[in-house]
C-alpha cells in the first residue's frame, strides 16, 4: 500500500467495485465531468465496468483509496496513459461525495507522484481537468504542478463545451512530502 497522511492506495478488490458503482460511477453529473467517454448505465458485473482492473493493461495502474484511519473505502486513483519510453503519465482520482472537502485529493495526488517519480521513475506527470474543478486544480498545485495552458471548449459535459486546464510537473521540480508512502513493515 502506497500511503500517504491520512489516504493509502491500495490494490482493488472486487468487493471494492459494487461500492464504487454505487457511489461514485453511478452518479451521472459526477461520472460525466470525470469521464472521456459519455456516462452510461453499467451493471457491477459487467465486462465493460470500467472500475474492473486488467492487470495485463501496463498503461494502466488503478488504485482504490481507503482511509488511514479505519481502513474505510473512499475513491480510486489511477495513472493511466502510462508512456515508458517517453517516461511520462497522466494522474486521475475520484472521490466518493462523503470523501469530499477532507483535503483527500492532495493526499491522493502525491501519492501517486511518489509512485510516478520513485516506483516507476517517471519524468512528467500530466493532469487534465475541469477549468471549474477548483478542488483538483488546488490538489495538482499543492504537490508542485504548473498549469502549462487551457484546451477551450475541449471537454463535451452534458450539453456543453467546458474549458480544461492542463497540468504538468517534472520530476526534478518534485518536492514529496515527508509522509511514509510504503506499507508499514509487519508487527512480529
Amino acid at each position: 500500500m502506497l500511503r500517504g497522511t491520512k489516504v493509502g492506495l491500495r490494490a482493488r478488490h472486487a468487493d471494492d467495485i459494487p461500492v464504487l458503482m454505487a457511489d461514485l460511477y453511478d452518479d451521472v453529473v459526477a461520472g460525466s465531468r470525470a469521464q472521456a467517454a459519455p456516462w452510461r448505465p453499467i451493471a457491477a458485473d459487467s465486462k465493460d465496468n470500467p472500475l474492473l482492473v486488467d492487470d495485463k493493461a501496463a498503461a494502466h495502474v488503478p488504485f482504490s483509496v481507503v482511509e488511514l484511519d479505519g481502513g474505510a473505502l473512499v475513491g480510486t486513483a489511477a495513472l493511466w496513459g502510462i508512456d515508458n519510453h517517453h517516461r511520462s503519465a497522466h494522474v486521475g482520482l475520484g472521490l466518493m461525495p462523503h470523501a469530499r472537502g477532507k483535503g483527500y485529493g492532495s493526499d491522493i495526488v502525491g501519492a501517486l507522484c511518489h509512485y510516478g517519480f520513485v516506483v516507476r521513475g517517471l519524468n512528467r506527470l500530466q493532469i487534465e481537468t475541469l477549468a471549474d474543478n477548483t478542488a483538483m486544480l488546488r490538489a495538482a498545485e499543492r504537490n508542485g504542478f504548473a498549469r502549462e495552458g487551457v484546451l477551450r471548449s475541449s471537454a463535451w459535459v452534458l450539453g456543453e463545451f467546458l474549458d480544461e486546464v492542463l497540468l504538468g510537473l517534472l520530476a526534478a521540480d518534485w518536492r514529496p512530502a515527508t509522509a511514509d508512502r510504503t506499507a508499514a513493515a509487519p508487527e512480529s
